[in-house]
């Protein structure tokens, strides 16, 4: 689309052909002006240079491209999270399993985050225990990277290991072991629809049925969780029932399931007995 030099801010914030938080946050992004300068800067005009770039934004959106890889910023837990087309992008849903952990970790517990990503779940859980020992592995180098930054930015101490699964974790233990795996099916419908479009297909499926992941987790987890220790897991919403059927069958005791804000099962755990 084309956006006129000239024209006003306040003018943009109305006209752009995105949803208006959409449009807000675009804006912001292109203009360096936050919410309330939008407000007050209303009857700014923009210049060639801001409109081109603005237009830019738009036909990406336009297109499919997620917001936040667009902007390459994303608010988790509160806390602004780097993101690429190399992570999933951090959504709501995922507090779930910080919130669970957070209650179970006790002072200066140690705590591992499996498939990091971002950095999401470490970062939200070491910013908000600074005493916990937190470990969060990942088997892409460029996933790591992005969590590290967020890592920094957000002035939370993480170990961070590059692993497939517990194969670099040696003999190390944890209190708490915390994951938000692959667990799409192959095939999936959802894969090719959405933001799903656009962000890494190996962070979303396991090219399986779509427990693989979470099998692997369930039956190796024992060998370095301390007794007693929980292991929580991300799922799908229709998942909940297999899950803790993998607990169960694998000796967890206290297997359960949690509903996010939409009323969902969307994390199950257990303890090693």
């Amino acid at each position: 689309m084309k956006i006129a030099a000239g024209t006003t801010v306040g003018a943009l914030q109305a006209g752009l052909p995105l949803e208006p938080l959409e449009n807000r946050i675009l804006l912001c992004h292109a203009l360096g002006l936050t919410r309330v300068g939008l407000i007050t800067n209303a009857e700014r005009s923009v210049s060639a240079e801001e409109a081109a770039q603005l237009a830019a934004l738009v036909e990406r959106r336009l297109a499919g491209e997620p917001i936040a890889y667009i902007v390459g910023q994303r608010e988790f837990y509160g806390l602004p999270f780097r993101v690429s087309p190399a992570v999933l992008i951090p959504r709501p849903d995922t507090e779930l399993i910080v919130e669970l952990s957070l209650e179970r970790l006790a002072p200066r517990a140690r705590m591992l985050d499996m498939g990091t990503g971002s950095g999401a779940i470490a970062v939200a859980v070491a910013h908000t225990r600074p005493d916990a020992q937190v470990t969060a592995l990942d088997l892409s180098d460029e996933a790591l990277a992005v969590a590290r930054a967020n890592a920094a930015a957000n002035g939370a101490k993480v170990r961070f290991l590059r692993s497939d699964w517990f194969g670099a974790l040696e003999g190390d233990t944890f209190d708490l072991i915390a994951s938000n795996p692959p667990y799409i099916a192959s095939g999936d419908e959802h894969l090719v629809q959405g933001d799903l479009r656009f962000e890494p297909s190996g962070a979303l499926t396991d090219f399986a049925d779509g427990l693989s992941a979470l099998r692997t987790i369930v039956q190796g987890a024992p060998m370095h969780l301390e007794g007693g220790g929980w292991l929580l897991l991300e799922h799908g919403y229709d998942q909940a029932a297999a899950v803790r059927a993998l607990l169960a069958q694998a000796g967890y005791t206290d297997v359960q399931s949690w509903q996010d804000l939409s009323g969902i099962e969307r994390v199950s755990g257990g303890r090693r007995a």
